[in-house]
C-alpha cells in the first residue's frame, strides 16, 4: 500500500532514541524527509549519521523546555526541508519527584507542544499538514504509581491536540493523538523495570491479551499511517496502541 508520504517533510521532537527514533526512521523509510531533535548533541549527531543512509535527515540540539530554542528549531527545520507537512510531538519528562519537577515537565510535555505547533502552523496550513501527539494509556486509568506529573500533562496534551482538530482542522490541518500502553525499549523505563522488578514486569506482560509489551515500531507504524494520505479523513482521534492492555470499552 502506497501511503503517499514520498516527498513529505516531517519534524519529530525527542527523536534520537526509542519511540521518537522509530517514528523518524519509519517516516524516512516511506519517503519523507525528517528533522529530528534532542537535548544531547552527540545523540543527535549519531542519529543523523545513521539515518542519513536512508534519506534526507537534519538534526539539532534542542531543550524542549526552552520555548525560544524549540521555536527556532521548527523555523530552521522548515527552511532546511522546504516546508512542514507532519509535526510529531514526542517530548516528555519522567514523572516529577518535586514541585520544581512538575514545573519543568509542564514546559517539556505541554508547552513544548503548544509552542512547537504554533511555530509550525503557517507551514502546516500552507500544505494541509498534520499534527500527531504521543500520549499514553496512563491518561485513562490508574497504573503502577497512579496519577503523577506524567499522566497529568499527557492528559493535557491529549485534550489540547484533539481540540486543535477543530481549530486547525478548519484550516486543513488534521490533529490526532497516539497513546501507547506499556512499551519495551532497550535501555528504556520498562527495560529497567524488567531488571529491577521482574515480578511486576511479568504480571504486566501477562495482562496483555497478546502476551507481550508493545514495541517502539508498533507506535511508529500507527503514527506513520495517521500521517499519511490513507488517513486523510481521520481527524480528532486518540488511537490506542497497547495490544488490548487498557480494559475500557470505547463506543
Amino acid at each position: 500500500m502506497d501511503l503517499g508520504l514520498q516527498g513529505k517533510r516531517a519534524l519529530v521532537t525527542g527523536s534520537t532514541k526509542g519511540i521518537g527514533r522509530a517514528i523518524a526512521e519509519t517516516l524516512l523509510a516511506e519517503g519523507a524527509s525528517v528533522a529530528i531533535c534532542a537535548r544531547t548533541a552527540d545523540d543527535v549527531a549519531t542519529a543523523v549519521t545513521a539515518m542519513s543512509a536512508n534519506g534526507t535527515v537534519v538534526g539539532a540540539t534542542v531543550d524542549a523546555a526552552d520555548a525560544a530554542s524549540l521555536r527556532a528549531w521548527v523555523e530552521r527545520s522548515a527552511e532546511q526541508l522546504g516546508g512542514i507537512d507532519i509535526y510529531v510531538h514526542n517530548t516528555s519528562g519522567k514523572p516529577a519527584r518535586s514541585l520544581d519537577g512538575w514545573e519543568k515537565n509542564f514546559q517539556i510535555d505541554l508547552m513544548a507542544l503548544v509552542h512547537g505547533v504554533d511555530a509550525a502552523t503557517a507551514a502546516l496550513v500552507d500544505g494541509g499538514g498534520t499534527v500527531i501527539s504521543i500520549s499514553t494509556t496512563a491518561t485513562s486509568e490508574h497504573f503502577a504509581s497512579g496519577a503523577n506529573s506524567y499522566s497529568a500533562f499527557k492528559s493535557a496534551v491529549t485534550n489540547w491536540t484533539l481540540g486543535q482538530a477543530q481549530t486547525l482542522g478548519a484550516k486543513g490541518v488534521r490533529c490526532n493523538v497516539v497513546s501507547p500502553g506499556p512499551t519495551f525499549i532497550e535501555g528504556g523505563d520498562w527495560d529497567g523495570i524488567k531488571q529491577r522488578m521482574a515480578a511486576f514486569y511479568e504480571a504486566t506482560e501477562r495482562n496483555h491479551p497478546g502476551g507481550r509489551l508493545g514495541l517502539a515500531q508498533d507506535v511508529a507504524d500507527a503514527v506513520t499511517f495517521l500521517a499519511s494520505a490513507r488517513a486523510s479523513h481521520i481527524n480528532g482521534v486518540n488511537l490506542t496502541v497497547d495490544g488490548g492492555f487498557l480494559k475500557r470499552v470505547n463506543f
